[in-house]
This record gives C-alpha cells, structure tokens and sequence, in this order.
C-alpha cells in the first residue's frame, strides 16, 4: 500500500483535488489512473481511502469513499529533545528511524556544547512525513523548533522526565526505570533529552536534576547523539509498547 500525505484534507468533504506537484507525481510518475484507489492520511490519525475521478496530471481529484481512525501503532507518548548535530545527514536518520520505530514528539535543543545551533524546520519535517508515510503510520510527530535547553528544562512538563549523560554520577538504567513506570493501564507519557557530541556540562545537568529530571544510562557504550536517540526511543517502544 502507497500513502499519501495531506495535511489540509478536509474529511468532511466527498471530492478532494491533490495540488499541481502531487497531481502529477500520482499521474505521471505512479501511472495512476481513473478508478484506481488512493489512501491518504491528514497526519492525524486519520486513514482516508479514495478512488481517482479525474487522472488529470494538474487536478488530480478522488471521490473520498471512507475514514477511518486506525488504532495507534503504539500507546506511549514519547518526546525526545535532542541537540542537533553537526552533521545534518546524521540528524535526518534520526528522524527517520524514530518515526519508524515510534515517536510523537521531537524537539531541537540548544546547548552550551551544541555545535549546530540552526536546522532548517521544513526540511526536517519532510523527513518525518516521508518516514511517517513510508512505516504506514497516520500520525506524523510533532516537530518544535529549536529550544535552549534551560527553557526546555524549566517548562514544569508532566511527563516522566529523564536526562541522559555520560558522567561519571549517579544514574540509573533506562530499561530498569521505563520498566518500574510503564504499566498496562495507563499512557505512559516520556520525556527523554539527549545532548550534543561533547555531551552536556555539569551545570545543564545539575539545573535538569533540579527541575525533577532523573538521570539515567542508555548503556555502558559511549553513543554518538543520534544512536542515543535512536537507544532511547526503541528501549520506550520496546518496554512501553
């Protein structure tokens, strides 16, 4: 099955015309024609099933038959706050893999190590919405712009809230902590912060540890930023799922 995205869908409505770009990426390029099915989700949850009225390679428009809300491919709610790397390439794998794997919210975060302190929001929500699109998901994750850490910090979030860090301090394991919190009968809601290559200072610790952040280990091998991310979204997905 091949997804579409649109974000401005209108659900409520029987005929929906794709723009110019996609008209003729579904026309010319995918050889589609009238009569053929097309799904497609708003990136909310909602699965949308039509059939091509007009193969028109300018003003594609389908007949919007049904929608459906199909369960969530996962019942945690994780956002990740990560620090962007320098390489822009190892960010947008990132993205790619926690979309796949399982992700609801990403945050871009400033710190005093950041060596990249500018991303290009559209371009990183193309990766989501490709990878969203790609794993069959209907739910694209939230994508916040670029925040410095403390103000992330002192946001007062009611999540389960964890720091991870390569200091030689006390800290426990992540898998043991998601184990002792996740349970059957409720939504477990995580906020996990990764930082940059040279990791975070002793003061941006402290001030997460003084904001109820608790500081864990994603194992015993020093990771780079984005293979920390990609640890720390599959141990939710994994325990929590």
């Amino acid at each position: 099955m091949q997804l579409f995205y649109n974000k401005e869908i209108d659900t409520n409505v029987k005929i929906f015309t794709f723009d110019k770009a996609e008209s003729k990426h579904i026309v010319r390029v995918l050889r589609k024609k009238e009569g053929d099915a097309i799904f497609i989700t708003n990136g909310k949850g909602d699965f949308i099933t039509s059939y091509i009225i007009s193969a028109n390679d300018k003003r594609c428009q389908v007949e919007i038959v049904s929608v459906t809300k199909p369960k969530k491919n996962f019942a945690y709610y994780l956002h990740l706050a990560i620090a962007p790397t320098k390489n822009m390439q190892r960010l947008e794998w990132f993205l790619e893999k926690a979309t796949e794997i399982g992700i609801s919210e990403i945050t871009p975060i400033l710190c005093e190590r950041s060596e990249r302190k500018v991303v290009k929001h559209e371009r990183l929500e193309k990766v989501l919405i490709a990878a969203m699109k790609q794993s069959l998901k209907f739910d694209l994750p939230k994508l916040n712009e670029m925040t410095p850490l403390k103000n992330l910090l002192q946001n007062n979030l009611q999540k389960k809230k964890y720091i991870a860090h390569c200091m030689d301090r006390d800290k426990s394991s992540l898998k043991e902590e998601l184990l002792s919190s996740c349970t059957d009968n409720n939504k477990m809601e995580v906020l996990i912060v990764i930082g940059p290559e040279g990791d975070f200072t002793d003061k941006e610790v402290t001030m997460a540890l003084e904001n109820n952040f608790k500081p864990v280990s994603l194992g015993k091998s020093r990771l780079r930023t984005e293979t920390a991310g990609i640890v720390a979204t599959h141990s939710v997905a994994f325990v929590c799922e």
